[in-house]
């Protein structure tokens, strides 16, 4: 079952590793020079270590590339925590200490071929370390964190309106922005959080996606808050036109323009059959009904009422499970879509058959780098049938940001 890369939180290493850029102001992020000491290129390179060979520590560079980084005897060599940004509360260590899959970022001279480079200085994040963090920060988002769509945003104000409501229950929350709050943006072909860059409020606009981490007013209306990613994401509802499994892409009629658009599919695109049953409860919520628990409870009272089922009420709220029936819910809130997703049977490209329904949500795309899926559902026929093709397209939406696993991007929101 394919997998994507959440929407959510900061991989911590990327936001301490930024301040390392201010510290050592000379040294050039990536394997890029902007600096020289006679012939050798000054030079900065980032990754995670794949092995430990004498003085010289292999690194998978986030770029993916292999580069080979030297230890000297006068090479100064360090360790921080996750959330330290003062290299004065760094602790020195030794090469020994270093361990496969920690973080290294180090500067030095690159060699000619640049493939490798004699370290000056190194800065190690261990493994246990990062991951501790990202547990932290990952259980943060999941209590504090709210994700929706944008609504209206009042830059004066300082205020985003975001649309928080599952089906059958719209809802709106007002986020709160100081000159505080980090915002960031996602990437135009990407999904990842660790691509996403510092972003302002001006850049967001309705229609976008937005998760935001905060204190929630008492009266739960309103969110301060201290986090927000956001970004702009296609949401599509489609028949297949064709799948093209040698070069993964699928192209679709967009039913709301009825225009063709072909789509990438990734590592991280996420594939899903829905279960007719499934699909059509859906579409009983999208029609105003509220669908009979499974064994027939709660279905319509006689003269055409319809009555909510196990005590809950019509958005689900209440009772474990949710609405759809089938788990997958948050005692007492609406159901996570994200974990009912994640049970649901997988489907691969070579599957989908001209004239299967799709709903898609997929990257905004570029001229050079064309839209990715990040959610494919098919089997969604009874969805498309209850629903206009403008109302079924944004369907997804709030669901893409939910938390789950790899929270918190390039493994968090």
């Amino acid at each position: 079952m394919r997998r994507m890369t959440r929407l959510g939180l900061p991989s911590t290493y990327v936001l301490v590793f930024s301040v390392l850029l201010i510290a050592a102001p000379r040294v050039s992020l990536g394997q890029q020079s902007d600096a020289q000491a006679g012939a050798a290129k000054k030079t900065r390179v980032i990754g995670v270590v794949k092995s430990v060979n004498g003085n010289t520590v292999t690194l998978t560079t986030d770029a993916g590339t292999e580069i080979n980084v030297a230890i000297q005897p006068a090479t100064r060599l360090m360790r921080m925590a996750p959330g330290q940004t003062d290299l004065k509360t760094a602790t020195a260590i030794q090469l020994s200490d270093v361990q496969v899959g920690d973080r290294m970022l180090a500067g030095g001279a690159a060699s000619d071929d640049g493939k490798s480079v004699t370290a000056t200085s190194a800065v190690i994040m261990t493994k246990s370390d990062v991951a501790a963090k990202q547990q932290h920060d990952r259980e943060e988002w999941q209590k504090h964190g709210v994700g929706g769509v944008v609504k209206a945003v009042d830059v004066a104000a300082g205020t985003i309106t975001l649309s928080t409501g599952t089906l059958g229950a719209p809802s709106t929350l007002a986020v709160k922005v100081s000159k505080e709050t980090i915002i960031r943006r996602y990437a135009p072909d990407s999904v990842k959080f660790d691509d996403a860059k510092p972003g302002t409020l001006e850049q967001i606009k309705p229609g976008d996606q937005l998760r935001a981490r905060g204190t929630k007013s008492e009266d739960g209306k309103e969110l301060a808050a201290a986090e927000i990613v956001s970004g702009t994401f296609r949401s599509i509802a489609g028949a297949v036109i064709s799948s093209d499994a040698a070069n993964n892409t699928i192209t679709v009629t967009d039913l709301a323009n009825k225009r063709p658009v072909t789509l990438k599919i990734g590592p991280d695109s996420q594939m899903h059959q829905l279960p007719a049953m499934f699909a059509q409860r859906i579409a009983m919520r999208l029609k105003g009904v509220t669908p009979p628990a499974p064994g027939g409870a709660g279905a319509r009272a006689e003269g055409g009422e319809a009555r909510p089922s196990g005590g809950a009420n019509s958005s689900g709220e209440g009772r474990p499970g949710g609405g759809f029936g089938g788990g997958g819910g948050r005692p007492g809130g609406p159901p996570d879509f994200q974990q009912i997703l994640n049970r649901m049977p997988a489907v691969e490209l070579s599957q989908l058959q001209k004239g299967d329904a799709v709903m898609i949500v997929a990257t905004e795309g570029t001229a050079d780098s064309p839209s990715q899926v990040i959610i494919l559902l098919s089997g969604v026929e009874p969805i498309l049938m209850a629903a206009s093709p403008s109302a079924a397209s944004t369907i997804l939406s709030p669901w893409n940001l939910s938390a789950g696993a790899n929270m918190g991007t390039g493994d968090t929101p």
